[in-house]
């Protein structure tokens, strides 16, 4: 390791920041804006740092980044793949295996219409339910990402290998997940055809569990478009809503919102969520579902 090319990477930012424009990421356009992309504070604000220390990092001060913080400026400035890999490179830091992956560089489609959805709970995540990414609002109620790579990355194969993972919805509603899970793994596998990747998450999962595998016999198939689902919140309790789901075109990401009919108590729940944030969030990480 080399170090942070300190020069390059501020040099790297500032480039890459004045040629988005305000439109792209769901911002206003106001008269008085002098800078012909996006200001520090948005690009800040869009990767969830302080608008101090993104500062520092375009002024080529500070310590070296996180590979989180790197991660989150990379969605920030809508990198794709091998400018998130030369981000990386210009920090000193490893380039994560999972950004060479087909299904790790988030869809721009997909990130756009994320990023205007400021009042309910979305995120992005791949075919087999892998994360990556999630609005604030997504973190509040479902928790982030577990740290994990390989098929653990995939809620579907937490699902059926770690009870804890279960926590999120309440025992009684478990049956209906499970089907529906093997369900649309059916239509990913069909869809895929001898991928590998999939090959071996249903190999790996009939062999740990009688209830996958069970399930898989039956043949049953459906992706997963929308959903009733009641969330259990460590704060709010259990929270009722509507789980939609856009499809990219190639079908390998699906953005996932959450809403509640005006008037319910689901809808005030949300409105309560956006207020306490992540806050109170006391659950293990292991809840994170798409």
């Amino acid at each position: 390791m080399g170090g942070v090319n300190h020069s390059a990477f501020a040099a790297f930012l500032k480039s890459r920041r004045d040629r988005i424009r305000p439109a792209d990421v769901g911002l206003p356009t106001g008269p008085r804006r002098r800078v012909p992309g996006l200001r520090r504070e948005e690009v800040s604000q869009l990767a969830g740092l302080s608008a101090d220390y993104y500062t520092e990092l375009e002024r080529g001060r500070g310590a070296q980044p996180s590979a989180q913080v790197l991660t989150s400026l990379a969605r920030a400035l809508r990198l794709n793949g091998d400018e998130r890999d030369h981000l990386f490179h210009l920090a000193d830091r490893p380039v994560p295996p999972a950004t060479h992956g087909p299904a790790a560089q988030v869809q721009p489609a997909l990130l756009g219409l994320l990023d205007r959805l400021t009042t309910t709970p979305a995120q992005i995540i791949t075919d087999l339910h892998q994360i990556l990414a999630q609005n604030e609002l997504a973190v509040a109620l479902i928790g982030r990402p577990v740290a994990v790579r390989g098929p653990e990355a995939s809620f579907v194969h937490r699902w059926f290998t770690d009870p804890d993972a279960r926590a999120l919805y309440p025992p009684e509603d478990h049956p209906h997940h499970s089907r529906v899970f093997v369900a649309d793994l059916q239509a990913v596998a069909a869809r895929r055809g001898r991928d590998s990747e999939v090959q071996r998450m249903v190999a790996s999962l009939r062999r740990r569990s009688e209830e996958f595998a069970a399930l898989w016999d039956t043949h049953d198939v459906a992706l997963r478009r929308t959903d009733h689902k009641r969330i259990v919140h460590p704060a709010l309790g259990i929270i009722e809503l509507d789980c939609h789901s856009l499809f990219s075109e190639d079908g390998r990401q699906r953005l996932l919102w959450f809403s509640a009919p005006p008037g319910t108590e689901g809808a005030a729940q949300l409105e309560l969520l956006s207020v306490i944030g992540t806050q109170d969030m006391t659950a293990d990480e292991n809840r994170t579902s798409p």
